[in-house]
């Protein structure tokens, strides 16, 4: 796989005006980027508000940031009790195996971490010190593999992970974060597929997508390759502004994770990483797309709407209540079209 790195590559791609080469180079020195070749034929540099490219070309607005925006905005490290481990809700932790990806979202909420000036791979003591706390907790029943993307391991190494993972027997579950295969489905080979896989466990795979273009054939026939060799898939979208926040391409998206055989999981709230604010929509147009959803689409089509709490609280579902209580023991509960209905209903006199 080859990818866009510098601003050199990206306007002589003709990406970006040769005006915004200063621009690119500064967000770049502050930023990792990796605009591998899946993507770049996506993009049209005709189209100034083109979805594919706000997600992953350089802007300038990265370097501006805001008040409430944070290094660690969803308080990963104030929950790692070792390195790559994070520990946050009792039944489940993350396994930071990587920090590196195959491509670097401008909105990603772990960007002070990834990328070439991150926090690189664990070490070969770090990751035993990981495995060993995950052993050590009988309380541990799923583990997510994220960082990074540990999809750009090689068939080897995530091999050995698994392996170690099947000698633990209090873990039933183990889940992989990914964009691999939207943005590189070539790696989703035999090989791949079968180190995934471990006696005992559970295998899931979220399979991150925010826009139905990123959808290609390629992709599609990598998670089929996936489904048809026992993997279950879930999406995760970032709500994002200028890419997903209308609700025609929120409902496609939806739809097409459920043609492939992906479970619709969760649409993220943008998170308050550093240089993120042009990507945020508020909380109140994030749940009328959301409340638009239901009844226009099946409800096998329908995401879960969450934010993660700053500070490191945790998830919360942030949907729009449809059901209020009226105090008197009775309840208003709202339609799909915005109409309010009284339950129980009144009986007749």
């Amino acid at each position: 796989m080859t990818a866009l790195r510098t601003a050199d590559e990206i306007v002589a791609a003709g990406l970006a005006p040769e005006a915004r080469r200063g621009e690119l180079d500064a967000v770049a020195a502050r930023y990792a980027v990796a605009i591998p070749d899946a993507m770049l034929r996506l993009i049209d540099p005709t189209d100034p508000d083109d979805p594919i490219a706000r997600q992953f070309i350089p802007d300038g607005r990265e370097l501006v940031t805001t008040p409430e925006e944070r290094a660690d905005p969803i308080g990963d490290l104030s929950h790692s009790p070792v390195e790559g481990i994070v520990h946050r809700y009792p039944d489940r932790v993350l396994l930071k195996a990587v920090h590196v990806c195959p491509v670097y979202c401008r909105f990603c909420f772990r960007r002070e971490m990834v990328g070439p000036q991150g926090l690189g791979m664990l070490s070969a003591e770090a990751l035993d010190a990981a495995i060993g706390y995950i052993a050590a907790h009988s309380e541990i029943w799923e583990v997510l593999l994220t960082g990074g993307d540990p999809l750009i391991l090689s068939p080897r190494r995530l091999g050995e992970m698994m392996a170690r993972l099947a000698d633990i027997p209090h873990v039933k579950v183990v889940r992989f974060h990914t964009r691999v295969p939207v943005v590189e489905p070539e790696r989703i080979d035999a090989a791949l597929i079968a180190a995934l896989k471990a006696s005992g466990k559970t295998t899931y795979l979220a399979v991150h997508a925010n826009h139905p273009r990123e959808l290609t054939a390629e992709a599609r026939a990598a998670c089929a390759r996936m489904v048809d060799a026992g993997v279950a898939l879930i999406s995760q979208t970032v709500l994002l502004k200028g890419v997903n926040d209308d609700p025609d391409v929120l409902a496609e998206l939806m739809q097409a994770f459920v043609e492939l055989r992906i479970r619709p999981y969760y649409l993220h709230h943008p998170d308050l990483a550093p240089g993120t604010s042009h990507f945020r929509v508020s909380i109140a147009e994030g749940q009328a797309l959301v409340a638009g959803l239901r009844g226009r689409i099946s409800g096998l089509a329908q995401p879960t709407y969450i934010l993660d709490i700053p500070g490191g609280h945790g998830k919360a579902v942030i949907e729009a209540a449809s059901i209020t209580a009226t105090g008197d023991g009775c309840y208003s509960v709202r339609d799909f079209r915005g109409n309010e209905h009284r339950y129980p209903p009144a009986v007749a006199e």
